[in-house]
């Protein structure tokens, strides 16, 4: 009887796709999710584990995105710089005006692993608040 073996991607095997993800319309926790698992390649047949199969992800569009219920009046960021008494807070309206990518990279960040690889597949994520990005090889059509 022959015995089957379990497939493991080792890191050199795993070519460097690139996706781009238009976020116009899409609300931003469906948005999260959608990047989280196309960072981490659990929608590869080859995703392993231990290895990064994921691609690289531009997200365009990010000040476009879809905030639902009173999010934008009740949801605070917050910020601590390590001294006594310097906790700062932020609305999610105010991030939204000044920073929208931060907003993206936030809940994409919430959605990974708290860990090494986590970390690395955060650095496979760019984020822009427009449509125009730096990527030329990559800019076939959106998501």
């Amino acid at each position: 009887m022959k015995r089957t073996s379990t497939y493991f991607a080792k890191a050199g095997d795993v070519p460097d796709n690139w996706r781009v993800i238009d976020a116009t319309g899409i609300s931003l926790g469906r948005l999260a999710r959608q990047v989280a698992v196309a960072l981490q390649g659990k929608d590869q047949p080859t995703y392993t584990p231990h290895v990064i199969t994921g691609s690289h992800v531009v997200v365009i569009n990010a000040d476009k995105v879809r905030i639902t219920g009173r999010k934008l009046m009740q949801k605070m960021y917050y910020r601590h710089s390590g001294y006594v008494g310097n906790l700062k807070s932020f609305l999610m309206r105010d991030m939204m005006e000044q920073r929208p990518e931060r907003v993206v990279y936030l809940a994409v960040k919430g959605m990974l692993p708290s860990n090494k690889q986590g970390r690395q597949m955060l650095r496979r994520l760019r984020i822009y608040a427009g449509d125009q990005h730096p990527h030329e090889a990559q800019v076939g059509a959106a998501e």
